[in-house]
Parts: C-alpha cells; sequence; structure tokens
C-alpha cells in the first residue's frame, strides 16, 4: 500500500473515534464512467451529513432556459451511521436508500412561502432545530443549514460540530440513471466536489462533496412557469479539512 493511502485512510479513520470503531469510510463512486476526484491524502474526513431542502431556479419567460437560484436544507449528522459502524452502523442497501426514503417520506424541514407548494419562506426559511427520526432505522441529531449568502456563495454551517465551508464548484457529474428523479420527477441534481470560495469564513472545513443524490433537478421553463421553482431533494454530503 502506498504512503498516500495510508495517510487518507488514517485520516479517513480519524474523523470516526467519536464512533468507537476503525471502519474506513469511502467516498460512494457512480460507477462506470468519470469519477468525483478524491480528496487528496492530506484531507480528513470531518463529518457525513443528510441534506434535506430545496433547489431554486428562476425563469425569466417561458422559452428560455432556467437558472440556478440558489439552495437552502437542513443537515443532519450520519457519520456514526455509515455502513460498517460498531453498534450504530447501517446496512449498505439501506444506507444507500436514505435520500430517497427522506426526500419521500419526511416533510421538508423549512417554513413554507405562503402560496407555495415548496418554497420556503425568505426571512426565516429554517424551523426550530430537531433531529431527523426514521422510524426503524436510526435518529440522526441536527447538524446545521446550508444555505447561499448575500454574496451568492453556497455555505454550510454545521452549527452543532463547530464546522463551517463557504464554497465553490470545482466539478460536477451528472447523477446516475438509477437515481430517485424526485417528487416532481425532474431529476436527480448532480454529484459535486466544493472547494473552499475563499471568503475567509471557513471554518474546520474546505471541501465537500455531494452524492447519492435524489430529487432536485430544475423543471423546464414551460413546465414550471415564470418566476422561482423550488425542487425538493435530498443528498449525502461528506466534509472534509
Amino acid at each position: 500500500m502506498s504512503m498516500s493511502i495510508v495517510l487518507a485512510c488514517t485520516a479517513a479513520a480519524a474523523a470516526f473515534t467519536q464512533c468507537n470503531q476503525s471502519v474506513t469510510p469511502t467516498l460512494p463512486r457512480i460507477g462506470g464512467g468519470v469519477e468525483l476526484a478524491a480528496p487528496e491524502a492530506n484531507f480528513a474526513l470531518k463529518k457525513i451529513a443528510i441534506g434535506h431542502g430545496i433547489q431554486n431556479y428562476s425563469c425569466v419567460d417561458l422559452t428560455g432556459n432556467f437558472t440556478a437560484a440558489g439552495a437552502l436544507a437542513v443537515l443532519y449528522d450520519a457519520t456514526c451511521y455509515y455502513p460498517g459502524t460498531a453498534k450504530t452502523g447501517i446496512v449498505q442497501q439501506k444506507w444507500d436508500q436514505i435520500p430517497t426514503h427522506v426526500l419521500w417520506n419526511t416533510p421538508l424541514p423549512l417554513n413554507k412561502l405562503p402560496g407555495s407548494k415548496y418554497g420556503a419562506h425568505p426571512v426565516q426559511p429554517f424551523r426550530a432545530q430537531a433531529d431527523l427520526k426514521l422510524p426503524g432505522l436510526a435518529t440522526f441529531p441536527f447538524l446545521g443549514h446550508h444555505y447561499f449568502s448575500s454574496a451568492g456563495v453556497p455555505v454550510f454551517d454545521l452549527v452543532v460540530a463547530r464546522l463551517r465551508a463557504d464554497v465553490k464548484k470545482l466539478y460536477g457529474i451528472d447523477a446516475p440513471s438509477s437515481a430517485d428523479r424526485g417528487i416532481l420527477d425532474s431529476g436527480a441534481v448532480q454529484w459535486l466536489q466544493l472547494g473552499d470560495a475563499g471568503t475567509g469564513q471557513a471554518r474546520g472545513s474546505d471541501m465537500v462533496y455531494r452524492v447519492i443524490t435524489a430529487g432536485g433537478g430544475a423543471e423546464t421553463c414551460p413546465v414550471a412557469g415564470v418566476g422561482v421553482q423550488s425542487v425538493p431533494y435530498t443528498a449525502f454530503y461528506w466534509f472534509y479539512g
């Protein structure tokens, strides 16, 4: 085994000392094609989170293309439930289905915008902090929020873990054809590799991966109509630093 692989495994396992086990988490892969680049050996895995919320898009008219208009999500700590974790680990098949399970069986954890089916309140979008309870599976502790800053920078504020990542897109690949197309049947959002945006606000994490996505893809403008559309989605987020 090469030294770089040893270092990567050691760094990943270090994040799981809180779980009292030595499993080495492996970043999910789509398989059969181009993959997101693995984090460098000096990056340690800090958290694995479930994100549940909405992707926002805007249509100027019915003939043009939509533009991305940010996202909102609540983050829940799934770190100690990674498959293979002693006592708390979830079997791989059920783990991989968590985004779909949450998307279809759990209400959006956001304050609703009056008159909108899925849109969030513009001033107070987030509800009071609460854990994600999936009966028969696990209770995932509240971890933090995902939102876009006033400057349009994606922010992950993991307030419970005292971590924050201000990021920009480094690379994206389409979700596999088997991915859950979501409540609106508009497709699953891309898998992403996100790097530090250089805002100086990051704290303990400067690389984030979005993987195993369910829903969140935009409807076409003729279908969605003029204005902002909000599309429910769920995904796993892996935080490195």
